[in-house]
């Protein structure tokens, strides 16, 4: 069986579930996106935190790297994302 053609049959039986003219994928698609946005305020979060440890270290070098640790773990948290949201966005508008 041809998988664009299943594609379509599931998502033609998926769509206005509700009746109300809402389809599924718009509502997971609104989840997706407040989770995204939820876990990159964590992320900015904690960016933050690394720099008021890394100021306030008073050069003392365990509390610097704490601080450059924390902020790098931040950006990296950061990136992945943006990278997965871009994913999870390329993928959804893929089938409309």
């Amino acid at each position: 069986m041809n998988i664009r053609l299943l594609a379509s049959s599931i998502r033609d039986q998926v769509e206005d579930v509700s009746g109300s003219g809402a389809k599924l994928e718009d509502g997971i698609s609104k989840i997706i996106n407040g989770i995204f946005l939820a876990v990159g305020v964590v992320a900015v979060i904690i960016i933050i935190l690394g720099g008021v440890h890394y100021a306030t270290s008073q050069g003392d070098p365990g509390k610097v790297k704490k601080g450059k640790d924390t902020m790098i773990t931040g950006l990296v948290g950061l990136i992945v994302v943006f990278l997965a949201f871009a994913i999870v966005n390329f993928v959804l508008n893929a089938f409309k």
